[in-house]
């Protein structure tokens, strides 16, 4: 009989996740019915917001139960189909768990399951063309709405959406200043990625950086970490500037409530707009932007970075490198090549 190894939620957690989270666990093959997709999982992405399907309270999903495995996104190979569109051997993306074996179902969940298009490596579908590439996209594009000539600021700039987002900007037109921690990542931004300019917040005072690069403030602030890096930013907003909440990674593991900005009155002041935005919302446009995308790397006008781990013992300390910077763009873990 096939073991099925899992990776389970033991704890809520309570300051920085790590292992002490999780429990390993073995169980037999899931069964299918009609309609369904076994498939066995190849890849794993890893994503700062699966700190917060870990906690017990009401999200755009629900959270995760203890006891159950770990929610996450997945590439798979599908080795028992009872749906017609579905054979062995098609590999698939999906939301998926922890775990070797899954039962999805095409048409549920929060992502459904979707053929991986012609050409397409896992590795690809689960960063540039998945949902860290798409957030970049529509959080830019339709809640940012960039002109030609703006100023863009981005927080998490070397981050699997941060980075997407500076380039996507740069092909608009616009002037794109990073905000990012370490010499390693800031260099890739400037020499790579093509920003204009990076701040390293591990060594330099991040509000007198954003006045000394944005001497006309900045019209969009893409936001990724929240916390300090998102106040010393409104002290420098433009008229009518768009700020764009995607995350707030600074604060997902604090043991007490951080304290919010205390300069919102800026937004008031220059008729500023902050909008957050889910990007499961934009899932129906999902080809929209994974063609531009497609096309924009086949260019070379887009690069992108993937940090791959491997072996299933490793998963739960991967999700961890997220949250204390380790992780180098897209964060995955590698289970099997597709066969």
């Amino acid at each position: 009989m096939t073991t099925d190894r899992q990776w389970l939620l033991s704890a809520r957690p309570d300051g920085m996740i790590g292992p002490q989270n999780f429990s390993y666990a073995e169980t037999s093959m899931p069964k299918i019915g009609e309609g369904d997709v076994l498939v066995k999982n190849l890849m794993f992405s890893f994503d700062p917001t699966q700190r917060n399907w870990m906690v017990d309270r009401p999200g755009y999903l629900p959270p995760v139960a203890i006891g159950e495995p770990m929610r996450a996104g997945s590439v798979s190979q599908v080795v028992a189909s009872e749906h017609a569109d579905f054979s062995v051997g098609d590999v698939v993306q999906t939301t998926g768990c922890w775990q070797d074996y899954a039962v999805v179902t095409p048409g549920k969940g929060p992502t459904g399951v979707n053929k991986l298009p012609p050409g397409v490596s896992p590795e690809m579908m689960l960063s540039i063309l998945g949902i860290t590439g798409m957030t970049a996209y529509f959080g830019l594009m339709d809640i940012g709405m960039p002109k030609a000539g703006e100023t863009v600021l981005v927080s998490g700039a070397a981050g699997a959406t941060g980075s997407v987002v500076g380039q996507i900007a740069k092909l608009k037109g616009c002037r794109v200043i990073g905000i990012a921690g370490g010499e390693k990542k800031c260099q890739w931004l400037m020499e790579k990625a093509g920003f204009d300019a990076v701040i390293d917040y591990k060594a330099e005072n991040v509000s007198e950086q954003i006045a000394q690069h944005c001497p006309d403030k900045w019209d969009i602030f893409f936001d990724n970490v929240g916390g300090d890096i998102l106040e010393a930013a409104l002290n420098h907003i433009n008229l009518r500037g768009r700020v764009v909440l995607c995350g707030s990674i600074s604060t997902y593991n604090a043991k007490q409530p951080e304290p919010g900005p205390n300069n919102l009155m800026a937004l008031v002041t220059n008729r500023g707009r902050m909008q957050g935005f889910i990007i499961l919302d934009f899932l129906p446009r999902a080809m929209e932007a994974i063609e531009q995308l497609m096309g924009w790397v086949a260019s070379g006008d887009i690069v992108y970075e993937v940090d791959i781990a491997e072996g299933f013992e490793n998963i739960p300390a991967t999700l961890q490198r997220l949250y204390t910077g380790q992780n180098f763009g897209k964060q995955l873990l590698k289970l099997a090549d597709p066969e």
